[in-house]
């Protein structure tokens, strides 16, 4: 699989059919805070997080950066490059910011049609994005060989999407303009192509380097949105047999809670793993059993690190002293990543709530214009002002969806979305 190191859905569908079956949302908090500053807290994170989609996004296509440094010091990485993945998770919060009012909502619809206006004309592999692209809509080699689609990262992309073509009202022109341009881009995605003629999905393919990254999607890890959205598909669909020769075959999802904690927030943003079963696991256990692991890891903290402990976790992709890394139970650098707690907090909302508030003690050093920095690592006195798109993108949704549920009820309501899930043997 592909891991994220710089070193590491039936054909005839009308498009009513498409937005039918809308869910009744509340936003009403749905569990109660401990205390009311909780509430307080929780919209400064939220809306913090989601104003790097905002206030920080690419001004051409209303798309994330990669990344963003407010020192300024890039290196030899460009500050411009635009990421599809985590763009997807930035919809999501853009969602978010409509709903509690963060952003007028005809601004947020605004930005969503510049978005797939963009996405319209970017640069397409069977329908299929790469995971990095400029403003000119150009393809941005994210290596030597991965110069062509991510069908990884245009899941994300897609899942974020279809949550905000499900909170659109399509009695509203404006937004009936967006949902069915979402509606096309997802129509034409090629999933079926990335098969590669295997009973598998494959990660890449692009048309001068074809296969040659020869990485096939299995799970576990952070990629089963990929196949629900392939069994989805109206129009470029996989059977069961692709997701259980595919995917099912290798790690079960419980054997791998060593493992970065993004495995469990990614695919979720908006696919409820809270109810969700099939014939591998119960994903409730999964992604609760995947936090407290690395909770309670932190708790016993074996290598001694400064400041770990029951306030002060959570191991997950992202920045460190020493580069960009996959932090984990097994490459536990001594670097706290702060999504990793915050973005587990429908998982373990105790803890992640106390480490919410553990941050926040320690603000002045750890805060900046998007919310709290990437990370910190107390061994080496090191913290810097930059952000990753992956994390800082998916705080937002998360948090939402442990407050009201909200995403999950939108994605879930997709009628594709249920007709693949039955497809492949779910229950939800």
């Amino acid at each position: 699989m592909k891991i994220r190191l710089f070193i590491l859905v039936a054909v005839g569908w009308v498009a009513s059919s498409l937005i039918s079956c809308k869910p009744e949302v509340d936003t009403n908090n749905s569990r109660p805070h401990k205390e009311t500053e909780d509430s307080i807290l929780l919209n400064t994170v939220q809306n913090a997080s989601m104003n790097y989609m905002w206030t920080g996004a690419d001004p051409v296509s209303g798309m994330a950066y990669e990344r963003i440094h407010l020192d300024n010091d890039y290196g030899s990485n460009d500050p411009k490059v635009i990421t599809t993945g985590g763009t997807g998770f930035g919809i999501a919060g853009l969602v978010v910011a409509m709903e509690r009012g963060f952003i007028p909502r005809e601004s947020g619809v605004e930005r969503l049609q510049r978005i797939v206006d963009f996405l319209a004309k970017a640069d397409r592999f069977h329908g299929i994005w790469p995971h990095w692209l400029h403003s000119d809509g150009k393809v941005v080699p994210f290596s030597p060989n991965d110069n062509g689609g991510d069908l990884v990262e245009s899941s994300f992309l897609m899942e974020g999407l279809l949550i905000a073509r499900q909170y659109l009202n399509a009695s509203q022109p404006t937004e009936k303009a967006v949902i069915d341009a979402i509606n096309n881009l997802y129509q034409s995605m090629e999933f079926d192509w990335y098969r590669n003629k295997q009973n598998c999905l494959y990660w890449h393919w692009s048309p001068d380097k074809g296969w040659v990254m020869n990485m096939p999607i299995r799970g576990w890890n952070e990629a089963l949105i990929v196949y629900v959205l392939a069994a989805s598909s109206p129009t470029h669909s996989i059977s069961k047999t692709v997701y259980t020769e595919g995917w099912g075959k290798t790690n079960h999802p419980t054997s791998t809670y060593n493992e970065p904690l993004f495995w469990t927030h990614y695919s979720f943003i908006g696919l409820n793993p809270m109810t969700l079963k099939d014939q591998y696991a119960s994903y409730k256990e999964v992604v609760v059993g995947h936090a407290l692991a690395q909770h309670d890891y932190c708790v016993r903290n074996p290598k001694r690190y400064p400041n770990y402990g029951s306030k002060c976790w959570g191991l997950t992709a992202g920045y460190s002293p020493s580069g960009y890394s996959a932090h984990s139970i097994n490459n536990d650098l001594g670097v706290i990543t702060i999504t990793a707690a915050l973005s587990s907090m429908p998982y373990t909302p105790t803890q992640s709530l106390e480490a919410l508030r553990y941050f926040n003690s320690r603000r002045g050093e750890l805060w900046g214009t998007y919310g709290f920095y990437d990370g910190f690592c107390d061994n080496h006195h090191w913290c810097l002002p930059r952000y990753l798109a992956i994390d800082q993108l998916t705080i937002a949704p998360m948090i939402e969806n442990y407050r009201s549920g909200l995403l999950w009820k939108l994605f879930m309501s997709c009628p594709e979305i249920q007709t693949g899930l039955t497809k492949l043997g779910f229950t939800y």
